[in-house]
């Protein structure tokens, strides 16, 4: 990202009221659409107990259905076009975070069509938002995480012309992936400063192992074996080459929330890694426990590690609250691994009632990280720095923050803090 002096304000920030003083008004503001992306993932993972044949009874027959959508794009879509909508600064940027969360709770209560027609309109606007920050800002990474968008507008596009969910996976992997990498690519420039070269070549290939993910994707609406197998071989490059030179690598080493953030990163690119090897291996399967390994590998295991590692960072930065680390944030992320290997073994070994309690599992690790999250904000002292909490002035990154590092106004600070 690009570097300013400390003294200003970098493009893309929310301007505070005054210098180093979030403005509280603004947060509360922002209240309603996480509550949006809040109630998504709560009916996505009802949704998503259905699915596993647990019995449990859903109000619609139509909301297990919705469950993949309503995670990916109600619950993460709300969270990543909201923080990018603070970055805009701009009111205007609020409405696609709105519209993508209005559009996941009408299909969760049965109104399917208009939940198509918003979550698209809402991608659309949400590209209208990353046009404004790539003039602001120039660079590969922002054009990265702006193809990411594009794929979650044309995924909507698909999705309202007729085509079942199952078709639009590679696409709702596109969105969630590129916006990841996109940030991580960022990194790799950083981690790289004092070899400008080697940076740039580690970028170049990171850059291509995108390219071959987006061709696999826009493979699998005609041939969606060949598509599906060649965007796993993007996933299994692109998550080898952010293990090598992503900055987690040496954060890992280090203590407290950037070792955290560190480890979900890296978990993050094992999953990433085997779900690219079950697309590339098996192309796109039709149902059964290969799909259902092949999808929750990427989607729980690679997506929601990232979710761990930088939400202790970006809600902070949304909300101006605090979250601080409590190293009790390693129980949900070792059950979530843990829940998805089950899974896993279910699901290949043709064992429903393991895949079951696998699953169940899962969805129990992600209530229990936001308990745990909530629970740290009072179990970990305030400490006075003159600003709330560590959100800080700077502009604030997408989802894909650096690896626990506090917001900071230049590029040597973020590396160090990193």
């Amino acid at each position: 990202m690009s570097a300013e002096a400390p003294q200003t304000r970098e493009r893309g920030a929310v301007p505070p009221a005054k210098a180093g003083i979030p403005r509280p008004g603004a947060a509360v503001s922002r209240l309603p659409l996480l509550a949006g992306a809040m109630l998504s993932v709560i009916a996505g993972l009802w949704g998503g107990l259905s699915l596993l044949g647990t019995g449990v009874p859903v109000p619609n027959p139509t909301l297990a259905t919705q469950h993949g959508p309503l995670m990916a794009l109600g619950f993460l879509g709300t969270l990543i076009s909201l923080e990018r909508a603070v970055a805009l600064g701009r009111p205007w940027g609020y409405a696609a975070p709105a519209l993508a969360g209005i559009g996941a709770l009408a299909g969760a209560a049965g109104f399917t069509r208009p939940g198509q027609v918003l979550l698209t309109a809402a991608a659309g606007w949400f590209l209208a938002v990353y046009l404004v920050l790539l003039a602001r800002r120039p660079g590969r990474e922002v054009v990265v995480q702006m193809c990411g968008a594009i794929a979650w507008y044309i995924g909507g596009l698909l999705w309202l012309r007729g085509l079942p969910v199952a078709d639009l996976v590679p696409w709702l992997m596109a969105f969630l992936v590129l916006t990841i990498a996109g940030e991580r690519l960022e990194l790799a420039h950083v981690g790289f400063l004092p070899h400008q070269a080697k940076g740039r070549r580690a970028s170049d290939g990171i850059l291509a192992a995108m390219g071959v993910l987006g061709a696999g994707v826009l493979a699998s609406v005609p041939w969606p074996v060949i598509g599906w197998r060649v965007a796993g071989l993007g996933m299994v490059a692109l998550a080898g080459l952010l293990t090598v030179h992503d900055i987690a690598r040496r954060t890992v080493r280090s203590t407290g929330l950037p070792r955290f953030a560190a480890v979900c990163l890296l978990s993050g690119y094992a999953w990433l890694t085997l779900a690219g090897a079950l697309w590339a291996v098996f192309g796109r399967p039709e149902t059964g426990g290969l799909y259902d390994a092949s999808l929750h590998a990427v989607f729980l295991g690679f997506v929601m590690s990232m979710v761990f590692g930088h939400a202790p960072v970006i809600l902070p930065a949304v909300l101006r609250v605090r979250l601080p680390y409590h190293p009790m944030l390693y129980g949900p992320l070792a059950l979530l691994h843990a829940a998805l290997l089950v899974r896993i073994a279910g699901d290949v070994g043709g064992l429903p009632a393991v895949r079951t309690v696998g699953g169940v599992l899962g969805e129990v690790s992600l209530l229990a990280f936001a308990g745990c999250a909530v629970l740290s904000g009072r179990l970990v002292p305030t400490r006075r720095t003159g600003v709330a909490g560590h959100t800080g002035s700077a502009r604030q990154t997408g989802p894909a923050h650096q690896a626990g590092a506090v917001s900071r106004p230049s590029r040597s600070h973020k590396m160090e803090s990193s």
